[in-house]
């Protein structure tokens, strides 16, 4: 123990012995070293069960707590995380024995300080993470000492030391017990999630527990809405960026919400079903950041971009490419709609091909066609990528929509929508990957769907496009001898794998 002394023999016998006698040593210093290497193992920890340990260990926290004893609290605390570790019968105990309120009261005093102390915060944390880790009953005795007022102080220290395991306890607690999720997504619990984000979003760091707890509020549950304009709110960072571009509408932590959002998704696309009131709020935040972001502007790198305005765009068209890849991905109930055919319904594809046909073309394209009289071509654009991967995106989206719905097959051909999507299958320095999300696309236009098909040949016969990635589609242009009119045809012996 570091420069600490403790009068020992001022400690009452029935809390003092049975750590002397259990570690069979004879100090409290020794005593606390040996338990916490003991209880480490789930061995040791049945032991000290059986001896009835861990009451005597909530007695010691509350004596040290009074006598102001940070290193020995601070033993005494990790002892007490250990003995809680996966021990039914000392999670049983301590909760039996008013050890909630003994930690809490640990953190009330670690929490207020002027100079609050992390170490005892986290450690008190993990006690009770630990503890709510043993079911429902003991999750809803957490809830009831802690919700919402100390969650609320906890939530507002920002230190990653202390957020990480709030946001386990929080998470055990909503998944066993739905009912706290809605509770945590209302007025009085929604500041306490909002603080804990603004704290990651400070730090910069992203922790298993955090991703975990909002995965279960706003991908697993309908709770994105409320948290996401939450963040727009009195505390939000007043740091918005350039306010001239449209910064000053979103706040930096419903940027960073997105960007983690987009994350999980990524993560866990073939696990989680994005609910429909999640999916239509993306996508009116995508609509709204779209009319406020600069175009004018060459992008100079991708997501993060630094522009608040331009990472909501960014970061919640990211989120609708990997909705509209989870085809029919969970269990539709009766009468309800997939997400994909909301979003159709509610004007994505127009939203899209609208915003990819004011876009510039890929650079390529630019520097081959420049002094072509095909007018066709879209080359009067002024829009620019506001980030690199923009363009990308939005091929990505429409590739995702196409794939085997007819009905976006037939809607981008009679917007005049194929030769635009034929553009994009190119590289470009500004578009990582541009080319292979453009093959997937076309592949996804043509599959199953004559009329498109026949459109790319006219296209390929009339001289207009020169598609060699067609080849690699397994499609080539024959002439029907008798209509005289172009048509695609699949190569014999061909196979396309579809791009990932």
């Amino acid at each position: 123990m570091v420069g600490e002394s403790l009068p020992e023999f001022n400690y009452p016998k029935d809390v003092l012995q049975p750590l002397l006698s259990a570690s069979n040593s004879s100090s409290l210093q020794q005593a606390l070293e040996i338990l916490i290497k003991d209880s480490r193992a789930a061995v040791g920890r049945a032991e000290l069960a059986s001896k009835n340990i861990l009451p005597t260990v909530l007695k010691l926290v509350e004596s040290l707590h009074r006598a102001s004893s940070r290193e020995y609290l601070m033993q005494a605390t990790k002892l007490l995380r250990n003995l809680c570790a996966g021990e039914v019968a000392n999670q049983n105990s301590f909760v039996e024995h008013n050890g909630i309120e003994t930690v809490l009261t640990v953190l009330r005093s670690a929490a207020l300080l002027s100079d609050p102390n992390f170490g005892i915060i986290c450690l008190s944390l993990q006690v009770l993470a630990n503890v709510s880790l043993a079911g429902a009953e003991h999750q809803q005795a957490i809830w009831l000492k802690l919700f919402p007022n100390e969650f609320f102080i906890l939530a507002s220290i920002r230190s990653l030391e202390t957020s990480d395991p709030l946001c386990m306890i929080l998470y055990t607690c909503c998944d066993g017990k739905p009912g706290l999720a809605i509770e945590l997504c209302r007025d009085t619990g929604l500041p306490i999630v909002a603080g804990i984000i603004r704290t990651f979003a400070s730090v910069g760091s992203r922790e298993d527990w955090f991703k975990l707890l909002l995965s279960r509020l706003c991908l697993e549950d309908i709770h994105f809405p409320a948290l996401f304009f939450k963040l727009c709110e009195g505390n939000a960072s007043e740091d918005r960026g350039n306010t001239a571009f449209g910064d000053n509408v979103f706040s930096s932590e419903q940027a960073f919400l997105l960007r983690i959002i987009s994350e999980i998704l990524n993560e866990r696309i073939n696990e989680v079903r994005v609910p429909n009131e999640t999916a239509l709020c993306v996508l009116g935040i995508f609509k709204r950041s779209v009319s406020i972001v600069d175009f004018g502007a060459r992008a100079k790198s991708g997501l993060p971009t630094g522009s608040t305005s331009v990472d909501v765009m960014g970061y919640s068209l990211i989120i609708l490419r990997d909705i509209c890849a989870q085809d029919g991905l969970g269990d539709l109930k009766k009468d309800s709609v997939d997400v994909v055919d909301l979003l159709l319904s509610n004007d994505l594809t127009n939203v899209i091909l609208s915003l990819l046909h004011d876009l510039e073309p890929p650079a390529i394209i630019r520097k081959t066609l420049k002094d072509s009289e095909n007018r066709e071509l879209n080359l009067g654009s002024t829009k620019l990528c506001p980030y690199k991967g923009f363009q990308r995106d939005l091929v990505a989206i429409i590739g995702n929509c196409a794939y085997r719905r007819k009905n976006v097959q037939d809607e981008i051909r009679q917007k005049s929508g194929i030769l635009l999507l034929l553009q994009q299958c190119v590289t470009d320095d500004d578009n990582p990957y541009l080319r292979e999300w453009g093959i997937w696309s076309l592949r996804n236009l043509l599959e199953g769907n004559s009329e498109n098909q026949q459109i790319v040949a006219d296209l390929q016969l009339q001289g207009s496009v020169d598609m060699p990635e067609l080849a690699r589609l397994g499609l080539k242009v024959e002439v029907d001898q008798n209509t005289h009119r172009a048509k695609l045809v699949n190569i014999p012996g061909s196979y396309t794998k579809p791009i990932e």
